[in-house]
């Protein structure tokens, strides 16, 4: 039988904590942002909403394989 990996729970939390954090990051911004034409406001949350997902395969990577590059 295989022993379960502590890299899955630990990829959890860290996924969870990149989230908060990119969030707070974005909602840190959001007093400048308003200042900016609509269809800027909308690129940059469009942006933001998509940026956060690129940490996530390294991570992704490590919880599977204990490795954040691949080889």
């Amino acid at each position: 039988m295989v022993e379960p990996s502590w890299r899955k729970p630990a990829g959890i939390f860290g996924i969870l904590a990149i989230i908060v954090l990119w969030a707070a990051l974005v909602a840190s911004l959001a007093a400048l942002v308003e200042k900016w034409p609509v269809l800027l406001q909308g690129l940059f949350y469009l942006v933001a909403g998509i940026a956060w997902i690129a940490p996530l395969k390294p991570l992704l990577r490590w919880m599977e394989t204990g490795r954040f590059r691949a080889e």
